[in-house]
């Protein structure tokens, strides 16, 4: 069964979808959306990654929660900046970060809360991964910033992670 359906939601979801964008079900837009469905997740098959080791799933229930948080703080934050740049421009800035992240699963969830969180742009990661690069809308203390960061984002991530 694997073998002939390795994903049986992304099938689902596939044909869903199909259905969807058709406006009404008929013959040929089963059948047509049935066969996308199928082969679809086979053909891509050996381009998804192995799935991610979750360690602790409280912490991560966790994380997810404070990104939520900091997303709406952080918007804010970003609407108060621009509305006042007239006066009182923001100090944006480049903040480097070290990096214990080896796994590609934790570097990639970090990717996605950096672009999640108003404010964050994931500018540049060091070849070997030791140093990650970020611009920050307004940044005051550099040192305050990275500590808080890996605090908030990096330690967690290698806890559920590695």
């Amino acid at each position: 069964m694997k073998r002939w359906l390795p994903s049986p939601w992304l099938s689902l979801a596939l044909f869903v979808g199909w259905q969807l964008l058709a406006r009404g079900p008929s013959a040929d837009h089963i059948l047509l959306g049935g066969v996308v469905a199928l082969a679809m997740p086979l053909l891509t098959q050996r381009l998804r990654p192995r799935p991610g080791p979750l360690a602790r799933l409280p912490l991560l229930v966790r994380l997810i929660l404070r990104v939520g948080l900091h997303v709406l703080t952080s918007s804010a934050e970003v609407a108060y900046g621009v509305l006042r740049a007239g006066r009182h421009p923001p100090r944006g800035a480049f903040a480097d970060i070290p990096l214990e992240l080896r796994d590609e699963h934790s570097l990639a969830a970090l990717a996605m809360i950096v672009t999640v969180v108003p404010g964050t742009v994931w500018c540049e990661l060091a070849p070997d991964r030791s140093v990650l690069r970020l611009h920050v809308f307004a940044l005051a203390d550099e040192a305050a910033f990275v500590t808080q960061f890996r605090a908030d984002y990096v330690l967690p991530l290698k806890e559920i992670f590695e």
